[in-house]
C-alpha cells in the first residue's frame, strides 16, 4: 500500500488563478495545469527569496520534495511562457495556514497581512 501524500501548508491562494496571452484562443491543448502547492513553492523561493530548506519547513514538508515540486512548477512557467499557454492554478494537497501560527514566517498569509 503506498504511503499517503502529506499535506503542503500554504500562507495564501493566489488573488488570480489564470494567466496567459492575452487575445489567445482556449482550448485544452493551450492549457498548463499548476497546482496550489507549486504556486507556493515559486511564490516563498523567487518571490520571497527563501532557500529550499526554509521553504520546506514552512510548508512542513522535506526538502527533497521541495526541490521536486520548484522544478516541475519551473517546468510549468517555462512551458506557459515559451509556448505561449494559458497557465491555470488549482488543485494540489494543500491545507491553507490560518495566519495565526507562530512558525508561519513568510509573512504572506491574509492573516498577517490583516494584523498589519
Amino acid at each position: 500500500m503506498a504511503r499517503p501524500r502529506k499535506w503542503r501548508k500554504v500562507c495564501c491562494l493566489p488573488d488570480n488563478d489564470r494567466f496567459g496571452p492575452i487575445g489567445s484562443v482556449i482550448n485544452s491543448e493551450a492549457f498548463v495545469v499548476m497546482s496550489i502547492d507549486e504556486y507556493e513553492t515559486i511564490r516563498l523561493i523567487d518571490l520571497e527569496s527563501f532557500t529550499q530548506e526554509e521553504c520546506a519547513s514552512q510548508m512542513g514538508i522535506a526538502r527533497t520534495t521541495v526541490q521536486g515540486i520548484y522544478n516541475d512548477a519551473r517546468r510549468k512557467l517555462a512551458d506557459s511562457l515559451v509556448n505561449g499557454k494559458i497557465m491555470h492554478i488549482e488543485g494540489g494537497d494543500y491545507v491553507l495556514c490560518s495566519g495565526h501560527d507562530r512558525a508561519c514566517e513568510c509573512g504572506g498569509c491574509r492573516g498577517h497581512k490583516c494584523e498589519k
